[in-house]
């Protein structure tokens, strides 16, 4: 008996012994441990602020707050290495600096290009955005703010288009720029 006590103990220390480099092993193998992501929306940035402020309804600021941040893990998701930066290339990409204002002048309304101030320039670029996104159907809003952000980004999609048209009048109606002083 004390020999098939002996044998047992024998091939019970072995086991550990055999197990202990198959787990070294399989934690060689294991894959890196991909870095979670660290969603960017903060309530310190003011255009973040400012934006969740244009895209909020009825008072619902938590909401608005979501959509927002469920947008930067959108565009992480589709492929964005830092969605702040696209948020921020996005609002750039879409801030006018021209546009064109009706003016009276003896009977006829003339389309006179003026350059936008900056307050203007950030609500028409988030107004646009905003636009845009709300125009497409079918996705939840979070999805559509992402396209249309990372499509401003990249120098496409509705607010983009919307800044062009504004530079192109401009440029058209050049003519009528002396009449700015009136």
């Amino acid at each position: 008996m004390s020999e098939t006590k002996a044998a047992v103990a024998d091939t019970a220390s072995e086991k550990p012994a055999k197990d202990a480099p198959a787990k070294a092993e399989k934690s060689e193998k294991a894959p890196k441990k991909v870095k979670k992501y660290q969603n960017q929306f903060s309530l310190q940035d003011p255009l973040q602020v400012k934006f969740v402020n244009c895209v909020m309804k009825n008072g619902k600021k938590t909401v608005a707050q979501k959509i927002l941040k469920d947008t930067f893990a959108e565009m992480h998701r589709r492929g964005e290495e830092d969605p702040l930066k696209t948020f921020e290339k996005a609002i750039k990409n879409a801030t006018p600096t021209m546009e064109v204002r009706g003016k009276r002048i003896g009977g006829a309304v003339y389309q006179i290009p003026i350059e936008v101030t900056t307050k203007r320039q950030g609500s028409l670029s988030t107004r646009w955005i905003l636009e845009g996104a709300r125009k497409k159907k079918g996705q939840p809003m979070f999805k559509r703010l992402a396209a249309e952000l990372m499509d401003c980004a990249s120098e496409n999609g509705h607010a983009f288009s919307k800044r062009e048209e504004a530079h192109r009048m401009a440029q058209a109606n050049k003519a009528f720029a002396h009449l700015a002083r009136y």
